[in-house]
């Protein structure tokens, strides 16, 4: 076997200088290109269209397909990481029996979600472009919150844990230029319990 044989995902001799900045994002966009080649095989029917070309010819058009994440500092200091749109990071088992990240692609995106605790409530802001009001269904619970859009041109799914119990019954929600803002009232705790007299 000679050193530029394929071997196993991350097995890869590269006759490269060490020294030079390319070489270690190169592996890097050769990762990424083999996942979404991968990916593309097991793509949802509905992001894969056909448009014709002014010539009479057709061209296979896909997508929309959106990875993004958002990073912030929580309360106690540490980082939190937000991943929004269609594409999630997956692993798979090669021919050899190695673990292999991947892609997996759904047709409803995650949008881009930031969940604030501001004293006694909690604000949830989340982007989602191209709807209308009437389209987005909001369900929320004691400790979830779930933010839903199911139109023919944008679907949109999100279920968030919530960093806190907040009153269900308390929510107000507004929505203006793409951007949806929840506000939900905490929760008060209830006391731990309480004296019962003895008749």
């Amino acid at each position: 076997m000679s050193w530029d044989a394929e071997l196993p995902w991350g097995f890869r001799r590269r006759r490269r200088n060490p020294f030079s900045d390319d070489w270690f994002f190169d592996d890097f966009n050769k990762m990424f290109e083999d996942m979404f080649k991968d990916a593309a095989g097991t793509l949802p029917k509905e992001l894969i269209r056909e448009r014709r070309l002014p010539d009479g010819s057709t061209v296979k058009q896909v997508g929309p397909i959106v990875y993004g994440y958002s990073m912030t500092v929580g309360p106690d200091g540490k980082p939190v990481v937000r991943e929004f749109g269609n594409v999630k990071p997956s692993v798979e088992q090669t021919k050899f029996g190695s673990p292999r990240p991947g892609l997996t692609v759904k047709e409803e995106r995650e949008p881009l979600v930031d969940v604030i605790v501001e004293g006694e409530q909690v604000r949830v802001v989340a982007e989602l472009p191209g709807v209308e009001k009437t389209d987005i269904n909001l369900q929320c619970a004691e400790v979830e919150l779930t933010i839903s859009v199911d139109t023919p041109q944008r679907k949109y799914h999100k279920v968030l844990e919530l960093p806190t119990a907040v009153d269900s019954e308390s929510p107000k929600a507004s929505y203006k230029n793409g951007v949806l803002e929840i506000l939900l009232r905490r929760k008060k705790p209830t006391p731990k319990g309480k004296e019962i007299k003895i008749a």
